[in-house]
């Protein structure tokens, strides 16, 4: 097989560029623009992102293509990465970098799978060091050195890794339409057809709160957490971070407490939490009260608009008295146990699908440094490993 050989990433890109300086909006005008917030660990959200407006004849220079790879420069997701595997109409903000592959040597995916890699965290752990506003320049990511196969073998790799990475996202759509057919149950039956006869109550009466029992961590004692099995860190928004012991265990549902609070709509920002994780104290911990099934208030939560509740103008915040006092009607009990019977059959193949990605996840992890090293070889056809 052919000689692998040490490359930066630098050398291998045709364009490196700092994204373009604009306002976000969210008025369906002009391309979608990606932010640093975008640029997430898992995937990212395309319903989210918002648009920009954006001039004519800059249009080109500011849009990605197939291929293209952006990196975070800047605060706690620097370094964070994705490859945009869709030549759609979007431009990238100022506080990205985007990085060109050439493909005459390099297979975009390869390169991306890379960025993916333990040696990449600890290169740009090595640059942030323990900086109070961590953040690196384009010169400083470009020197990122890492084995480069010949062409054809660099796009075997990258073709059984995107073939987990296929597998994953499918199961995740899958997830992604279950869930939007239990929520439009939920609202067809109890919003649409709700009645003026159901008394109104509070939240407070149907739901558990167990957020005297959060703890927070700070990132250096996260970072001495990384031995053996790790959990999830959940913080107001999203999975932070994960360590090796937990706190909870089961079903629950986080709901910000303050900072990020709401969803452009004014919907909570919420997180399903199962199996074993940590959780810090920006997130309230919910457990639903019988008859209510978990699934059935995170159903409610969903559609419901938390304005009235948000408190703070610079640092919003929901207290658990705010909390407890929203509006929750008596639900016919039949109606409930109805959903909740409907609901749990969704809920089923969603944690079964979450278990095969957790599965294939665990796998392509595996996989990644032993292909990327050379240590596991992909026979090609002709030649022998």
């Amino acid at each position: 097989m052919g000689e692998w050989k040490h490359i930066t990433l630098g050398e291998i890109s045709t364009d490196i560029s700092y994204g373009y300086t604009a306002s976000a909006t969210q008025e369906k005008k002009g391309p979608k623009f990606l932010r640093i917030t975008d640029i997430v660990p898992d995937r990212i959200n395309w319903d989210t992102v918002p648009y920009c407006l954006i001039e004519d004849k800059k249009l080109e220079q500011y849009t990605l293509k197939t291929g293209d790879i952006v990196i975070a420069r800047t605060g706690a997701t620097t370094g964070y990465n994705k490859l945009i595997t869709n030549n759609s109409n979007v431009v990238f903000a100022s506080y990205l970098i985007r990085y060109r592959i050439n493909t005459e040597v390099a297979n975009p995916y390869y390169v991306a799978y890379n960025l993916q890699s333990y040696e990449w965290k600890g290169f740009v752990e090595g640059i942030i060091g323990g900086s109070a506003q961590p953040g690196a320049n384009a010169k400083q990511f470009a020197s990122f050195d890492f084995l480069l196969p010949p062409l054809i073998e660099q796009k075997a790799i990258a073709e059984v890794l995107s073939s987990l990475d296929d597998k994953i996202d499918l199961l995740h759509r899958q997830n992604k339409t279950l869930e939007e057919m239990a929520q439009t149950l939920f609202r067809q039956w109890f919003i649409e057809e709700a009645k003026d006869e159901w008394e109104v109550g509070t939240l407070g009466e149907a739901i558990n709160i167990f957020d005297s029992k959060r703890v927070p961590l700070s990132k250096m004692q996260r970072d001495k957490m990384k031995d053996g099995k790790l959990y999830p860190y959940y913080g107001a928004a999203k999975i932070m971070d994960y360590v090796n012991d937990y706190i909870f265990d089961g079903e629950y549902i986080l709901m910000g407490e303050d900072g990020t609070v709401r969803t452009e709509n004014g919907h909570p920002i919420l997180q399903y939490a199962t199996g074993k994780f940590w959780v810090n104290n920006h997130t309230h911990v919910l457990q639903a009260k019988e008859p209510y099934s978990n699934y059935f208030i995170w159903s409610y939560l969903l559609e419901k608009n938390i304005d009235e509740i948000v408190t703070g103008a610079v640092q919003p915040k929901i207290n658990q008295t705010n909390l407890k006092s929203l509006e929750f009607p008596k639900y016919p009990l039949d109606l409930v146990q109805k959903f909740n019977e409907h609901s749990t059959l969704y809920l089923e193949k969603i944690n079964h699908n979450k278990k095969q990605i957790k599965t294939l996840e665990n796998m392509r992890d595996t996989l990644l440094p032993k292909l990327m090293s050379g240590e596991v070889r992909i026979k090609l056809d002709g030649e022998k490993i």
